[in-house]
């Protein structure tokens, strides 16, 4: 028991530690895409849902909220309050679906995580605001949301099968 708990520390430590390269990744890449502003790729949402379906949700919301730290300090305080509230409406919406007694498929996840992850930075802006204007930029985070959500999707898809050639979990049962 003491050694499943000794592993699950150290691939979630693991996993923080992609997330960070992942947006760093990210990061660099996106402005030389032409995204208009608050679009992302979602890269380091792979490790999140990666983590939330074959690890559990307690070490998903730790790496939610650690990714949101992370934005917190590298990015700022605004940046840092977007990333966790899109961040936790993403991992609970994910959540809910996955719990499902028939469970989508990992596209519908991953858009439905994409979609609510951009709702959640769209309200926390008009918090901050304290106006709904941040909502008018919805229907450009919904079509981001929507094209990726899948490609975050494939990504998950086409790295199972090697994730699974290295040891780690890759079935969901």
């Amino acid at each position: 028991m003491r050694n499943q708990k000794t592993r699950q520390v150290a691939l979630s430590g693991l996993l923080f530690a992609l997330a960070m390269a992942l947006s760093f990744v990210e990061s660099t890449i996106t402005p030389l895409l032409g995204l208009m502003p608050g679009i992302k790729i979602g890269l380091s949402n792979i490790v999140v849902m990666y983590a939330l379906f074959f690890m559990g949700f307690g070490p998903a919301l730790t790496l939610a909220v650690l990714k949101a730290f992370f934005v917190l300090l590298t990015r700022g305080a605004v940046a840092g309050m977007l990333s966790l509230c899109g961040g936790l409406l993403s991992l609970a919406v994910m959540a809910i679906l996955y719990r499902l007694p028939r469970r989508p498929t990992w596209f519908i996840l991953s858009v439905s995580g994409s979609l609510a992850h951009n709702i959640g930075q769209l309200l926390g802006a008009s918090v901050i605001l304290s106006s709904n204007l941040a909502l008018a930029y919805a229907p450009v985070l919904i079509i981001s949301g929507l094209l990726m959500g899948a490609a975050t999707s494939g990504s998950l898809s086409a790295l199972l099968p090697a994730l699974s050639r290295l040891g780690f979990k890759t079935d969901p049962r």
